[in-house]
């Protein structure tokens, strides 16, 4: 007897070209975990569709017969968000291939790119015209529009420019009957009720897949400045962040982080240099831009305002940097932090967000306080400053067994660090999405409202509950197709 799963794939491989379907488990292989390795799935084959045609049919095949799809693009994700089910009920819908940048338009600022363009090539496609995507992350050469989409992320610039939605102007997705919602045209003013675009960017795959968006571009870099400054606290840092917003609009970025993950660092990556002489307790890199060379050159605006923050004690060492070389090699420190701090052992990984002005404390007080609840661990936090996100890390104690940590003290410690966040009026998730994850940990912490809201929404849209099934919400499961 043929199953759900072999009807669909006998019902759509005549219509799809011959690497549409992927079965050979070599090949499937590298896409079951989750960039963490924390969640493992299983599928017997990756649906790679070419086109937003060949997605709807697989779509609409896989609501005739009962059977979830997954989507998934550069597979970065932080939360198990495009990891499949371990029963191997699921097949794997992979955006990759569909890579197009339809158009890029440097007049109306616009790019139209496909769900499965990478975001380094999306930048690159705009820079060739004088424009670019303000959005930055260290996955930016593997992740995916259609990813950063459904996970509205956000990176080392939502200072300025704000997260995914803010930058999205519109979307062309696949519904869950696989009908086609084309929300690609841009209008400034659209009253026709619900904003459905707006209503799958975060929603990560669980009400239709991301088949391409229309993205907001902004002026391109002419000159940049990158600042690595030593101060003393988090507090402090706030200040200088203050003080630099009153001064000028540049600051485009501002990146906090204790010593202990600078060390971190330089012990990971071997090429890694302390960008400053002698230990600070805390370390901040700030960037400032110019798209219009009639500005004042950034690295003078920086000069200035770090020279008054000398004056006033709010930093105890700063340098600039003297090349492009060497502003990318701060930037790398940053991006490597979490890597370098995953190459130390097993952590509990949060990411989360308070209020701007409740950071500084929280990052202090939240470390002292899980150190003190969890004997032989160690908590340390770094992160967005100027947008409130913390990624707050607590380390199992030495010579802990990764598996025991994961399975028996890891739920306990995320759940204590959670309660923190919420006391604090902050949130679980800050930029990485819900995932599988944190979806139980989002029931426990949201409102009856919310959470009533939230399935309602998924179970209108996607009645079968087939669209990335287990990630952010939970469903009462559909009865197994005959």
């Amino acid at each position: 007897m043929l199953t759900a799963q072999s009807r669909l794939l006998d019902a759509i491989t005549p219509r799809l070209d011959a690497r549409a379907i992927v079965t050979d488990p070599d090949l499937i292989a590298p896409w079951l975990v989750d960039w963490r390795d924390r969640f493992h799935g299983a599928t017997p084959a990756i649906l790679s569709p070419a086109t937003t045609a060949d997605v709807a049919l697989i779509v609409a095949a896989a609501a005739e017969h009962g059977v979830a799809l997954v989507p998934q693009g550069g597979n970065t994700s932080m939360v198990g968000g495009a990891t499949p089910p371990g029963d191997g009920s699921a097949f794997i819908l992979s955006l990759r291939r569909l890579n197009r940048i339809r158009s890029v338009d440097a007049d109306a600022n616009i790019a139209v790119a496909e769900g499965g363009v990478i975001l380094q090539t999306l930048n690159d496609a705009a820079l060739a015209v004088g424009r670019r995507f303000p959005l930055t992350l260290g996955a930016r050469g593997t992740a995916t529009i259609g990813g950063l989409v459904s996970t509205n992320a956000g990176g080392t610039q939502v200072l300025r420019f704000g997260t995914m939605r803010g930058l999205v102007a519109g979307v062309e997705a696949v519904l869950a009957d696989g009908s086609v919602h084309d929300g690609l045209s841009v209008l400034r003013k659209d009253n026709r009720g619900y904003d459905l675009t707006q209503m799958l960017v975060g929603a990560e795959g669980t009400l239709g897949i991301v088949t391409a968006a229309a993205l907001r571009l902004v002026p391109a870099i002419v000159a940049r400045a990158v600042a690595w400054v030593g101060v003393d606290s988090p507090q402090v840092a706030l200040r200088l962040l203050r003080r630099m917003e009153a001064a000028t609009p540049t600051i485009e970025s501002f990146e906090l982080l204790p010593d202990e993950s600078l060390k971190a660092v330089l012990a990971h990556v071997a090429d890694a240099r302390a960008p400053l002489e002698g230990a600070h307790p805390w370390h901040v890199l700030i960037e400032a831009t110019a798209t219009d060379p009639a500005q004042r050159p950034p690295a003078a605006v920086l000069e200035d305002l770090l020279a008054d923050a000398l004056d006033h004690s709010l930093v105890r060492d700063v340098v600039i940097a003297a090349s492009e070389g060497q502003a990318d090699a701060f930037w790398r420190i940053r991006d490597s932090i979490s890597a370098s701090e995953r190459a130390k052992g097993p952590a509990t990984q949060h990411d989360i967000s308070v209020p701007i002005d409740a950071m500084p404390d929280f990052m202090i007080d939240a470390a002292r306080t899980c150190d003190a609840r969890f004997p032989g661990t160690h908590a340390s936090g770094f992160g967005h400053l100027g947008d409130g996100n913390v990624h707050f890390h607590v380390r199992a104690p030495a010579g802990m067994d990764p598996a025991v940590w994961y399975a028996e003290h890891a739920p306990v410690v995320t759940r204590f660090v959670h309660d923190l966040v919420v006391g604090v009026g902050g949130s679980i998730s800050a930029e990485h999405g819900i995932g599988q994850m944190k979806r139980d940990e989002l029931a426990r912490l949201s409102s009856p409202a919310r959470m009533a809201a939230l399935r309602g929404i998924k179970a209108a849209l996607d009645p079968l509950g087939i669209l990335n099934p287990g990630k952010l919400v939970a469903l009462a499961p559909s009865p197994p197709a005959p």
